[in-house]
Order: structure tokens, then C-alpha cells, then sequence
């Protein structure tokens, strides 16, 4: 056979590997709102740059009728592209081929891809759309899963691993986008559960739809399995460019530095906290008031939402903040908020990403729900995480930092690398109303009005102990700072930090309290 005739029959090969499972199931998949799995692959990537691997790779299945069926590609996409001219790492599971269900082919095309992206040290990007294991090739299916698991923890903290959820995730397959470090999720389009609504219908006899079990909502508000919410797939695919904007590609590096650009000027930050410290205001104008542009990239936004964390650029540099936040339940911190924090701090201590953290909360929130749901546990996880940290640790006291809460927020003690305070800031064991009700409740209780005789020993408390000034004076407080000086001092301070060399005992790891 002549080269020419080769190069047509390749062409021909490719063609029919390129139908995926057909016109009608294609079809099906754009009725369902989606698009193909190579059109996500293409969407994300970079014009022109997408090179497929493992095309003609053939499933091995020989029961239950498995021998007579063509499943091209078996089922998934791999291969490699860039992503602003940096090389990523990529697959895609593909609904039209047997429902993008998972056999040992396809498993080993996955963790193929996947050890590419350790090897080279490049982000991987894992689009999951599939019915589960397959259920005709048995246990080779859930060592094909087991293998991508274990691969997602070898890869973590050394690369970059995103899993975006564009289709059905159910069963063990759930487990390697929890492995990974961000998970994109888009209304109407992402489900993700261990057992389906048939299952639960049978076996407890609850009725629910798999909107309502496992649906994008459900993920980014309920249960914090998601990092990013997307109106649509487009949108999904402009989040998670944009991320990768902000951090490095792996942990030997640092995030790409921009040319720097000042807050915009309607963000004025004196203006943005009420004097009142009842009063509530949102934290996240306090953050676009100090980086770059005012572009604050927010992740799970719409989860434990008393506490803020995401991404903003500082002198061109990317910086992770954690931040109270007043306008929900004050900016306690709670089981949820705790895990969320948590986990964040311990995604910039591995890829090098400096941490500014605003503090304005009272504390742990009370109560028997929090204590029973293991608030102790999860609250030491915000503990373990910052006193963990090694990369650059600033903070900032707005208003309120009572009690445990202010050791927690990467404090001094937590080994901050530099603690500053703004002058109407209440550092203490505890709220001056609470306090003074505890310390004066025998003057309040003697006196003629034991209101007015409350509300003085409140004054005297606060003016004695809930203030910047008394943390300074034993050098747990660096500086007590002016709001507009807030900026410039965090670059001055991310600066000096910038080479910081922390040494800690040798060990193979801790025991975090998960």
C-alpha cells in the first residue's frame, strides 16, 4: 500500500473515531443543552493548540455481547494544548460513547494523561461526563477507578488539578473530583451523588430529583463540593482560564506576574466600614479597595459564606485572601466556614501563594448544632492550616477579633509573619457586653440602675481592653495602622516577605484534623 493510500486510510480512521457514538447520540447530547466533549476541549484550549493522544485505543471487554461492540476512543478524550500559551494536560469524557462510562481502556487512557501531567509539571483539567463504571467489565472498572485516585493524590500539591462536572457523576466516580484541588460545576448540566434517587427511592423510600440530590446549586451552597458555579458551559470554560491566571503550574513555581495596576478609585476603603462595630458591610469591597484593578476572584462564593477566600494581585503578584465576613452570621467562624478556610490556606501554602488575611469576626459561633456537628474538629483545622503555613502570612484587624477566633485568624501566635490593626479595632477574650456582664455582675446588680450602671462598665471595658493598643503594647500587634495605609503596607510587607525561609522540625507529615 502506498503512503498516499495510507494517509487516506488514517484520514478515514480518524473520521470515524471523530463521530464519537453517532449522529443521534450526538444529537441527544446537544438536546440535553451540552455541548460535545470535543467541543469543551477545543473551548478551552487555545485555537489550534489541542494534540489528541490514544485515538484508536480499542475497549478489551469480551462478555455480555461486549465483543461486538465499537467504542471509539473508548469513551474518552486525551491529549495535550495551551491555555494562553502555556501547556496544559486534558481529558474528556465522552456521554455519546456507551454514556462516557468507565472500562479498563478507558481508566488507562485517563491515567495515562494523568502521569503526563506530573512528568511535565503542567496543569490537568479533567471534564467529567459519565454514567459510572461500567458495569459489563466488573472489577476492571474499579481498578480503573482506583488507579485515577490514587494518581489525583500523588498529584496533589504539586500540580494543579481541576475537575469540571459537565454531565452525570455518580458512584465511585465522585471520589476523583473531591481528590482534586477545584471543581466547576454548571446549572442544570452537573449532577453528583454516590447513589442516585433509584437507589434512595429503594432502599430508604425517599422520593427526591437528581437536581435536588446532586445538582450544581446543591454543590456550591450545600455541600461545598464545588468551588465555581456557572450559568452555562461558556461561562464554566472563562472561570477556569481565569484561575489559571492566578495561581503557578506547579509548586516549583510562582503565579505569572502582571503589570500592576492601582485599585479603582470608587472603591475608597475608609468609606467602606461603618465606625459602628454592630454594623455590617461587605468584606469583599475592602479587598477590591487593596488589589490590583479591583479584581477580587472569588471561590466558593456561594458556600459557608461568613467566611471569603479567592485570589487578587498585589503589585502584579497573585495574593490569597481570607477574609471575614459581616454581612453573614457577623463573620463567625463555624464548622463549614473552618473546612473552607482551611482548605484554601493549605492550596496557597503549596503553590507559594502569599497569604493576606482581614479579620472582623466575635469568634466560633455558638450553639448545640455547631458543638454536636464537630465544631471543635473543624475549627482546629483553620488552626493546623495557618500554624502549617510557610509562605508569606500578613494580617489585618479590622474591627472584632474575640476570643479564639483571634488566634485562629493567623494571628502573632500562629506565627504571623506580620499583624497589623486598624485604630477602631477590638482585640479581646471577648465582646465588651459580654465581658462586663461577666466581670461587673455584682456592681450592675447592686447599683440603683443596674442598666446605666451596665452600659458604664461596657465603656470602661472596652476603652481599657478592646482596643488595638493593648495587643501592641506586648508586641503581638506590629503597627496600628490608618484604613488608607492598608494597601500600601501589605506591598511593602509581601515585599520584604518575598524570600521568607521557615524552618520546621522533620517529619513525614502531620496528622491534620480532618
Amino acid at each position: 500500500m502506498s503512503l498516499k493510500r495510507n494517509i487516506l486510510d488514517l484520514r478515514k480512521r480518524k473520521e470515524k473515531v471523530l463521530q464519537g457514538g453517532g449522529e443521534k447520540a450526538i444529537q441527544k447530547q446537544v438536546a440535553m443543552g451540552k455541548l460535545t466533549a470535543r467541543e469543551r476541549v477545543t473551548s478551552i484550549l487555545d485555537e489550534d493548540s489541542f494534540h489528541e493522544y490514544d485515538m484508536f485505543v480499542e475497549h478489551e471487554a469480551r462478555d455480555f455481547g461486549m465483543e461486538k461492540k465499537e467504542l471509539h476512543g473508548d469513551g474518552v478524550i486525551i491529549g495535550t494544548g495551551t491555555i494562553y500559551g502555556e501547556p496544559v494536560c486534558i481529558f474528556a469524557q465522552d456521554f455519546t460513547v456507551a454514556g462516557g462510562s468507565l472500562g479498563l481502556m478507558h481508566a488507562r487512557k485517563i491515567t495515562k494523561i494523568m502521569d503526563h501531567a506530573l512528568k511535565m509539571r503542567v496543569p490537568l483539567i479533567g471534564i467529567n461526563d459519565s454514567g459510572g463504571a461500567r458495569i459489563q467489565e466488573g472489577v476492571n472498572s474499579l481498578a480503573g477507578y482506583g488507579e485515577i485516585f490514587f494518581r489525583n493524590t500523588l498529584a496533589s500539591g504539586v500540580i494543579p488539578q481541576l475537575s469540571v462536572i459537565l454531565g452525570p457523576c455518580a458512584g465511585g466516580a465522585v471520589y476523583s473530583p473531591a481528590l482534586t484541588d477545584y471543581v466547576f460545576v454548571v446549572e442544570n448540566i452537573s449532577k453528583m451523588f454516590i447513589t442516585g434517587p433509584e437507589v434512595i427511592k429503594t432502599v430508604l423510600g425517599e422520593e427526591i430529583t437528581m437536581e435536588e440530590l446532586g445538582g450544581a446549586k446543591v454543590h456550591s451552597e450545600i455541600t461545598g463540593n464545588a468551588h465555581f458555579y456557572a450559568l452555562s458551559e461558556y461561562e464554566c470554560f472563562e472561570q477556569i482560564k481565569k484561575l489559571l491566571t492566578f495561581i503557578p503550574w506547579n509548586n516549583t513555581k510562582k503565579a505569572k506576574a502582571f503589570p500592576p495596576k492601582p485599585p479603582k478609585p470608587e472603591y475608597k476603603i475608609e468609606e467602606i466600614v461603618p465606625s459602628d462595630p454592630t454594623q455590617p458591610y461587605d468584606i469583599r469591597n475592602v479587598i477590591k479597595s487593596i488589589v490590583d484593578d479591583s479584581d477580587f476572584f472569588e471561590s466558593m462564593e456561594n458556600f459557608a459564606r461568613n467566611i471569603v477566600i479567592g485570589f487578587g494581585r498585589m503589585n502584579g503578584d497573585t495574593v490569597g485572601f481570607v477574609a471575614n465576613q459581616p454581612l453573614v452570621l457577623a463573620g463567625v467562624l463555624d464548622c463549614d466556614s473552618s473546612d473552607k478556610a482551611a482548605r484554601f490556606i493549605r492550596y496557597c501554602n503549596a503553590f507559594n501563594i502569599p497569604l493576606v488575611t482581614l479579620e472582623d469576626m466575635p469568634g466560633y459561633l455558638p450553639g448545640v448544632d455547631q458543638e454536636h456537628m464537630g465544631v471543635i474538629r473543624h475549627g482546629a483545622k483553620i488552626l493546623y492550616a495557618y500554624s502549617e503555613a510557610t509562605v508569606p502570612k500578613i494580617t489585618v484587624i479590622i474591627r472584632k477579633a474575640y476570643g479564639g477566633g483571634y488566634i485562629a485568624m493567623n494571628s502573632r501566635h500562629m506565627k504571623a509573619d506580620f499583624m497589623f490593626a486598624w485604630p477602631n479595632a477590638e482585640i479581646a477574650v471577648m465582646g465588651p457586653d459580654g465581658a462586663a456582664n461577666i466581670i461587673f455582675k455584682k456592681e450592675i446588680m447592686a447599683a440603683e440602675d443596674p442598666e446605666a450602671m451596665r452600659k458604664i462598665k461596657v465603656a470602661e471595658y472596652r476603652k481599657k481592653f478592646a482596643n488595638p493598643y493593648v495587643a501592641a503594647a506586648k508586641g503581638y500587634i506590629d503597627t496600628v495602622i490608618e484604613p488608607q495605609e492598608t494597601r500600601n503596607i501589605l506591598l511593602h510587607s509581601i515585599e520584604v516577605s518575598s524570600n521568607k525561609v521557615d524552618y520546621r522540625p522533620a517529619k513525614k507529615h502531620g496528622i491534620p484534623p480532618f
